[in-house]
């Protein structure tokens, strides 16, 4: 399961840090640079309130409305995307959202069929999940016997021979597939013999979508836990800016700088 844990809310935190240091800086000018002497130092207080608050301002911009960086831990999104890769994503993509209240201000786009998408997991908003979009808002979608359908339409796959599923220490035998989601054409594990515990048929509800893993069968997504509002949606995964393989190899320099789809 592709996630990350957030263990404090980065964005609670950097936009008090802003508002904060903003503040005492205005202070500063309005009132107690008027009042000190030019022989006289600000506290250090004031002062790295003046020196850090445009550094954090600019941090929390970036972060906000542009891009940011991302760690994969795990691997429900193998062969595509691999744990230890640092993704980036753009935050605009869906839309300009106001930090902390994750508020759209303005719209720019909305998630294509097979697009890698960021998202506050539904059941728990302090966690951030990676998947790709199956379904739209109004889509018919099924998935019967490792075989993905939507709006009647049979998402075609082509055996691409075999590979070795590898998480934990563990390998696991996996067909590669390559599949055609609309436009996007992707690789996806499959498990010779893995039982789906229950088949899939759903209409996908307004303003919301239908997330799988393309390690279909290492997955835990929409199939178990439901749409995602568009509201949680986060932003679009486009490229590999670092990859770092734990047990092996260390940085994997082939995939830094390699695009996502």
């Amino acid at each position: 399961m592709s996630n990350f844990n957030i263990s404090f809310d980065v964005p609670f935190v950097l936009t008090s840090l802003v508002l904060l240091t903003g503040f005492i800086a205005l202070l500063d000018i309005l009132f107690f640079a008027k009042k000190r002497s030019v022989d006289k130092k600000p506290s250090i207080i004031i002062e790295y309130s003046r020196s850090f608050f445009p550094v954090l301002l600019l941090v929390l911009l970036i972060r906000s409305f542009l891009i940011q960086p991302y760690r994969v831990p795990t691997g429900s999104l193998v062969p595509t995307v691999l744990p230890g890769d640092f993704i980036v994503v753009s935050q605009y993509a869906y839309g300009l959202r106001l930090p902390v209240l994750n508020t759209k201000i303005f719209n720019i786009g909305e998630p294509k069929r097979g697009d890698i998408v960021l998202f506050r997991f539904p059941d728990d908003i302090s966690i951030i999940y990676v998947k790709r979009v199956i379904g739209l808002p109004g889509d018919h979608v099924t998935y019967r016997n490792k075989i993905l359908t939507v709006n009647n339409i049979v998402m075609q796959q082509m055996p691409f021979g075999m590979d070795l599923d590898t998480e934990g220490g563990f390998s696991v035998p996996v067909q590669v597939r390559i599949e055609k989601l609309d436009q996007v054409t992707h690789k996806i594990f499959i498990r010779p013999g893995y039982k789906e515990s229950e088949d899939v048929d759903v209409v996908v509800p307004q303003n919301s979508y239908f997330m799988m893993g393309d390690n279909r069968d290492s997955s835990k997504d929409s199939r178990e836990w439901g749409f995602v509002p568009e509201a949680n949606l986060v932003g679009k995964a486009f490229g590999i800016w670092m990859s770092w393989d734990s047990e092996k190899t260390g940085i994997r320099w082939e995939r830094i700088g390699k695009k996502i789809n």
